[in-house]
């Protein structure tokens, strides 16, 4: 590996989105940066579609073989307020990015103007307010398959930084063996995940990762409750049937020995900061180097089609 910068100091926002609304949410993630930047974070990250929400809970009308008009009318509220990339809401997040002369990593429903499809995406930001990467989930969990498509394009996009190769993978793709391995192939230091999984067994899955790929691992959840839906959506027995609190977090970082660099935090919007020791990456891989000395290139091979 090549020399790093020593220390990166990050920040994880634990929030609430404006959900349905990404105007509010966008001004909420700027003003989340401006609060992060006054702590010198160099690396801000949020959660998976933080603008304008993730829709959980919600069908849409969704059952298998038809669809009514009212879950139709809310999709199309949801559909309004996915984010054009590049548009508006990116250039004001790039200008907050620039401002704060950090890295910037936020999820968004992204929609695509051509097509009418929308996505699950992340975008990274560098410390010029430059968006430099776009990252659609390959693969939407379950019932979000009617409501995003799967990726098409720039599978699996990474940015260097002065603390080496940073990634993301959105939610349940950290579940997708194959597409870990391919960023791991691409010598990442820095696992971003922005995910809506408050589980226990997420807790687990985290760790190993961290272990699995010697590399810090960002889990970046969301905080929100039942009463942050829209009031006038069209199919609200749906959001009656909810929990008080509907994600509870549990965002934290992992160190590439798969132990906490922060605690899990639960049931509360907060910026959770964490200084990391990038020399614990290359430390942590002299016994074990998933895609080096340990892979075993004559037997095991993985091809990707990056897109």
């Amino acid at each position: 590996m090549k020399d790093l910068r020593k220390n990166c100091r990050i920040a994880v926002v634990q929030a609430a989105p404006v959900m349905f609304d990404k105007e509010a949410s966008t001004k909420k993630t700027v003003e989340y940066i401006q609060k992060a930047a006054k702590e010198k974070a160099e690396l801000i990250v949020f959660p998976e579609l933080f603008i304008p929400g993730y829709p959980y809970g919600m069908t849409f009308g969704f059952t298998v073989g038809s669809r009514n008009a009212e879950g139709r009318l809310d999709w199309k509220m949801y559909y309004d307020n996915s984010v054009v990339v590049p548009g508006p809401e990116t250039e004001a997040i790039g200008a907050a990015a620039k401002a704060a002369g950090a890295y910037v990593s936020v999820g968004v429903s992204e929609r695509d103007t051509q097509t009418a499809t929308l996505y699950n995406t992340n975008l990274f930001f560098d410390p010029e307010g430059n968006l430099i990467t776009v990252h659609r989930k390959l693969k939407p969990t379950g019932a979000e398959r009617v409501v995003w498509g799967d990726a098409n394009k720039d599978y699996f996009p990474v940015a260097e930084t002065p603390w080496g190769v940073m990634g993301s993978l959105i939610c349940w793709e950290s579940y997708m063996p194959l597409a870990r391995v391919a960023l791991y192939d691409k010598g990442l230091t820095l696992y971003i995940s922005p995910n809506t999984n408050d589980n226990e067994e997420w807790q687990a899955t985290i760790r190993h990762i961290a272990i699995e790929g010697h590399c810090y691992f960002i889990n970046c959840d969301m905080y929100f409750t039942r009463d942050m839906y829209p009031k006038d959506l069209h199919c609200p027995e749906e959001i009656a049937k909810l929990p008080e609190i509907v994600c509870r977090g549990g965002s934290c970082v992992v160190d590439p020995y798969g132990h906490y660099e922060t605690e899990p935090v639960w049931d509360k919007e907060e910026i959770i900061y964490a200084d990391l020791d990038m020399d614990k990456v290359p430390a942590s891989r002299m016994e074990f180097d998933g895609s080096g000395h340990y892979s075993r290139p004559d037997v095991l091979e993985l091809r990707v089609h990056e897109g």
